[in-house]
């Protein structure tokens, strides 16, 4: 694949040539290869801009020195455990390989997201950039990292989606994912399995990809059950303690009935669990809990929770292998899926004989 690039760094740069012609470095990127299409208006202000900046374009394949490399994580936060232990199995992997790792945070953001882009599309040392986490997907979203994705590639760069569904068919893309809506299903099944029917589930942002991945699990144990799901039970929440711990409250405080709770993480278990002791509450004796992701905490809780391992210091090494090994076009490679399982603790009590 093509790259494009400036003579010099003391000379103009890609994002020089991007602000000139008013355009993102991305489009800038694709109007000066062949290999994407472009309005032929927005080729002419590139080019343009071109000229008047005196950059110098050359197209030649990539001399990247792997030792040298880097991999990129873009990622919301870090704070998140889960993210965490995904940055740590990415380092160790890129260690491995021999390159260096760096990681960038955007606090969710798409704005901050597009600057950080925007700076490793320029950087010639950049073998990969590996975004990780649930995503609400919309159409300005797929144009956007679809953008990226082109941008990076020609330039010789990777991108790598961890925890994030595919890009329309056509973008140069890795895919990552585990199975989430499965790890879903796991914990449901479970707790019907022990006799719950009043199971409430408090979820994340309800347009998030993991949301809506975890929500469907939930409701297709149901259905395989034979057991009405009351939307009443599904209920939103900020994927976090404090989030899970309000959420929770509310339900007590409306009197819903459950006896159970199947929270979207292991954080926002711990604070369904707070809620549910403030309230005279005991787990599991009046109300069984369970988590999902397998971080840390749900041992440390009192009692240890009940949750869905989530393999996610793999992730991070997968998708760096990915990066690194860049499976052919067909090969059936560039889309890895990591399972799911429950891991099965205290937290949960049958109501009758498990099924």
């Amino acid at each position: 694949m093509a790259e494009i690039e400036g003579a010099r760094r003391s000379g103009p740069t890609l994002r020089d040539v991007a602000r000139r012609a008013q355009v993102s470095v991305a489009t800038a990127s694709r109007a000066l290869t062949s290999d994407y299409p472009v309005a032929e208006p927005t080729r002419a202000k590139v080019l343009q801009a071109v000229e008047e900046l005196n950059y110098v374009v050359t197209t030649r394949a990539p001399k990247r020195n792997p030792a040298a490399s880097l991999i990129a994580m873009v990622v919301s936060d870090v704070i998140s455990p889960l993210r965490s232990l995904v940055a740590t199995g990415m380092a160790e992997a890129a260690g491995d390989y021999g390159r260096l790792s760096s990681v960038y945070i955007t606090g969710g953001d798409p704005r901050r997201e597009d600057q950080v882009f925007s700076r490793l599309e320029e950087q010639d040392d950049v073998e990969a950039v590996i975004v990780v986490g649930g995503v609400e997907v919309t159409d300005e979203y797929e144009e956007r990292m679809a953008a990226h994705a082109r941008a990076l590639h020609a330039r010789g760069s990777q991108l790598v989606l961890c925890g994030r569904p595919p890009l329309p068919a056509g973008v140069p893309a890795l895919v990552v994912e585990y199975d989430n809506r499965g790890g879903a299903y796991a914990a449901t099944s479970h707790l019907l399995s022990m006799g719950h029917r009043r199971i409430l589930t408090l979820t994340g942002p309800e347009r998030s990809t993991t949301t809506l991945g975890r929500v469907d699990g939930y409701r297709q144990a149901h259905a395989d059950f034979g057991v009405e799901v009351d939307s009443a039970l599904v209920i939103p929440s900020s994927a976090d303690r404090s989030g899970a711990y309000q959420s929770c409250q509310r339900a007590l405080g409306d009197d819903l009935e459950f006896t159970a709770i199947f929270a979207h993480n292991d954080v926002m278990a711990s604070g369904a669990l707070a809620a549910l002791k403030e309230h005279g509450l005991s787990v599991p004796d009046d109300i069984s809990l369970v988590g999902y992701d397998n971080i840390p905490v749900a041992q440390e809780l009192s009692p240890p929770l009940t949750t869905v391992y989530m393999p996610h210091e793999e992730m991070g090494k997968a998708a760096v292998r990915l990066a690194v090994e860049r499976p052919a076009p067909g090969s059936g490679r560039e889309r890895q899926l990591l399972g799911t399982h429950i891991v099965i603790r205290t937290s949960v009590k049958p109501l009758t004989a498990p099924r």
